[in-house]
């Protein structure tokens, strides 16, 4: 896929049942790995998406002028915290989730954040290839569970 069959732009209030629908369907697979907590917080509902546009950026990946990834960012003092982000099946290995975390740190960049970071569960190895060839790095610092979902953190430099 060229980049060009690719449209990343920001979500709208009216985009978030599109963007629960994606966080839903792109780990849905992976359910049965998760707590019932943990499932629950990693796919909000509408509601919460709608939260999130108030805390900070959101973005929406299209293909072909349908939905098919979203990740959004949180400044936390001089760092940005990605969160939400996920990708359909169909899409992946697209270079879509490549585009989306490039908009995050784009965005992470102009707000003169140091360093991104972000909380993965292990099970989830083709996501973490993804934060490794994008230059993150797992670090000790927590949290290591999300409502008994296991979690590690991962951080990516922005300076020097």
């Amino acid at each position: 896929m060229s980049g060009a069959e690719i449209e990343i732009r920001g979500a709208f209030p009216e985009d978030a049942s599109t963007i629960a629908r994606v966080l839903l369907d792109s780990f849905l697979e992976f359910k049965s790995l998760y707590s019932d907590g943990g499932f629950a917080a990693t796919t909000p509902g509408a509601e919460k998406v709608r939260a999130r546009l108030t805390e900070g950026p959101v973005w929406l990946a299209l293909r072909r002028g349908a939905a098919c990834g979203t990740i959004s960012a949180v400044g936390k003092s001089d760092s940005a915290y990605i969160r939400g982000m996920a990708v359909l099946p169909s899409a992946r290995g697209s270079g879509v989730g490549a585009a989306l975390l490039q908009r995050a740190e784009d965005w992470a960049m102009r707000q003169r954040c140091l360093r991104l970071f972000l909380s993965t569960t292990p099970f989830l190895s083709s996501a973490i290839g993804l934060y490794e060839r994008s230059g993150f790095r797992r670090v000790e610092q927590g949290p290591h569970e999300l409502f008994g979902t296991p979690l590690f953190t991962m951080e990516k430099n922005l300076v020097g």
